[in-house]
């Protein structure tokens, strides 16, 4: 029978760094000229060369996308492994479940090799992992086939000066994050949690203010730059070598926190200050059963120990992560007491807060719940999310020699998915 425990997650695991779609919030971000695959085939490059493995060993790339943002982003994976310096002939599978693609990217990735089905035994390992450029478009609706200017517009660029008057654009971002099943935004899910579990704004502004208070410190003691792979932006005037995730703040109070107002609802709770930050980014690592690993001198990181996915009320999509978690720790044959470090998806601060609650139920110490900040300080760029939490988790492991970790987090529409991955 396949046994999950077979997958490991070789050495050599990088992600970019985490970019603001706009700096100042109104310039174009340092990422805005990447687009999605672009943003892969950097993370799949930096990991190859990192993981030192011979590319003619890689038979399959396996990666999360959770939003056609650019014109090349219909290729996705396949557009991310050539840019990515894979040869032509490896096959590439682009995987969607919105906010969880980077981790359904590896779960995908691992039942694959375990099938047997489609895996080439004379090319082991898979790339996988997600990315996620949000720079989404504005987009026009209704057009196709109607007059606009002089011609009937059936294909092709518009001249936004032929368009009548009254014409507007929509903004993908805003669309993508309503849900028509739940009628609601998905900050407004977070809000929802937030009544239900009797969350105030000061215990929300607090879980932000932790969040961004970690993150710094992490990123200043060094925690992120074994991950981190760094990327050269040329701005036009000027270029730019990205280092660091670029929304953490360096002068943050609660105070300044307490001054935000609500962002989604009136009276609520959800601000600017205490929501997963909008940014650009990927992530990529190589898997493959331990034996390949030992037989081609690959050196594993980590073990994939568990695997849960589940499904719940969209209204409170942000609960997801405890289901799934309850299914990934059952998968792994461990209770939450034997986790030591937990990547946790902080979308909102109210859902983070309500997860943890329900994960001390379980037995997972809250202290160990993103140790080095989350996704309020660090971002959540949707399809490269679950790809990321694991590298960062999988570093952490092994830099503080600990045993279980935990990557999860909540997805649009009412999910969630969960690893369990055990340092090695």
């Amino acid at each position: 029978m396949a046994n999950i425990r077979d997958i490991v997650i070789l050495e050599g695991a990088r992600r970019t760094p985490r970019a603001d779609i706009l700096e100042n919030n109104k310039d174009a971000g340092l990422f805005a000229r990447f687009s999605t695959t672009q943003l892969g085939g950097m993370a799949i490059k930096a990991t190859v060369d990192a993981t030192g493995v011979d590319k003619a060993l890689i038979g399959h790339v396996v990666m999360g996308m959770a939003q056609h943002s650019h014109r090349d982003s219909i290729y996705g994976a396949k557009g991310m492994a050539w840019r990515g310096g894979l040869d032509q002939s490896v096959p590439a599978l682009t995987v969607a479940r919105i906010c969880g693609s980077g981790a359904e990217a590896i779960s995908v990735g691992a039942e694959m090799i375990l099938a047997g089905i489609r895996h080439d035994e004379a090319r082991p390992f898979l790339v996988v992992g997600g990315a996620e450029s949000m720079q989404y478009p504005f987009t026009l609706y209704g057009a196709r086939g109607k007059k606009i200017g002089e011609a009937v517009q059936k294909y092709g660029p518009i001249d936004a000066k032929t368009l009548p008057a009254g014409t507007y654009l929509q903004d993908l971002l805003l669309m993508s994050l309503y849900d028509p099943s739940a009628k609601l935004a998905m900050a407004n899910t977070g809000e929802e949690l937030g009544r239900r579990y009797k969350i105030t704004r000061e215990e929300a502004d607090a879980f932000g203010y932790r969040s961004q208070v970690l993150a710094k410190k992490a990123r200043d003691a060094g925690a992120f730059e074994t991950e981190t792979v760094a990327v050269e932006v040329n701005t036009g005037d000027r270029t730019v070598l990205v280092k660091h995730d670029t929304h953490i703040l360096d002068d943050v109070s609660l105070a300044k926190m307490a001054r935000l107002a609500p962002a989604f609802e009136q009276g609520g709770i959800v601000t600017a200050g205490n929501a997963s930050a909008v940014v650009d980014g990927a992530g990529a690592m190589l898997i493959g059963r331990e034996s390949d690993a030992v037989k081609h001198n690959a050196r594993p990181l980590a073990r994939i120990a568990g695997m849960g996915v589940a499904a719940c009320d969209p209204k409170i999509m942000g609960w997801g992560p405890v289901p799934a978690t309850e299914r990934a720790l059952a998968s792994a044959g461990i209770t939450g007491k034997s986790i030591d470090h937990v990547e946790l998806n902080e979308a909102f601060a109210p859902q983070a807060i309500a997860c943890i609650r329900d994960f001390e139920k379980m037995g997972i110490d809250p202290e160990k719940v993103n140790p080095l900040g989350g996704a309020i300080a660090l971002g959540h760029p949707l399809g490269a999310t679950g790809a990321i939490l694991t590298i960062t988790c999988a570093h952490a492991l092994r830099r503080e020699n600990k045993r279980y970790g935990l990557v999860t987090m909540c997805i649009g529409g009412g999910q969630g998915i969960s690893l369990v991955i055990e340092a090695m």
